[in-house]
């Protein structure tokens, strides 16, 4: 009895965040309207999260080296929960997300994950559809930067 009632559990929650990966047009007001506000905290930089990293440089180009070896960290850390398109499976699919967020706001949220979900609307925003808080996964600057050029990578840049 107790198996089936966590195996129930766990289908709940992996429905949750199943979707077909479309979004409704109030999915995407309420996206749009999370990304400026700041909550409680007026001094809370929304574009760039919370963490060491403040003015990442990136190349137009990119770098295929760091690309593999971010690649090789995600499918380690990061793939049994995110999936390379738009889809979700159990955290937001990754498909244009160097689009949508800065880089010091993804670098920020892979290296200071507890703090960026406190305070981040978006991110506050993505754990109400998901309902799964992201586990801090103990990556080192260098892996951050990595996995954000595989990103890049996954979303076309050349």
């Amino acid at each position: 009895m107790k198996k089936l009632s966590i195996l129930s559990l766990l289908v709940f929650f992996i429905a949750a965040c199943a979707g077909s990966g479309e979004k409704s047009d109030k999915d995407n007001s309420e996206t749009e309207s999370t990304t400026q506000e700041t909550g409680d905290n007026p001094s809370y930089d929304a574009n760039r999260g919370e963490g060491k990293f403040t003015n990442v440089k990136i190349s137009e180009e990119l770098n295929p080296e760091m690309a593999t070896k971010g690649e090789q960290v995600a499918d380690l850390k990061c793939l049994s929960c995110h999936k390379l398109t738009d889809e979700r499976l159990v955290g937001p699919g990754w498909a244009g997300a160097t689009e949508r967020h800065t880089p010091e706001w993804i670098m920020n949220f892979i290296t200071n994950t507890d703090v960026m979900i406190d305070k981040d609307p978006k991110v506050q925003a993505m754990l109400e559809i998901c309902l799964v808080r992201m586990p801090n996964q103990s990556l080192s600057d260098d892996d951050a930067r990595s996995i954000y050029e595989f990103m890049r990578k996954n979303d076309g840049v050349k």
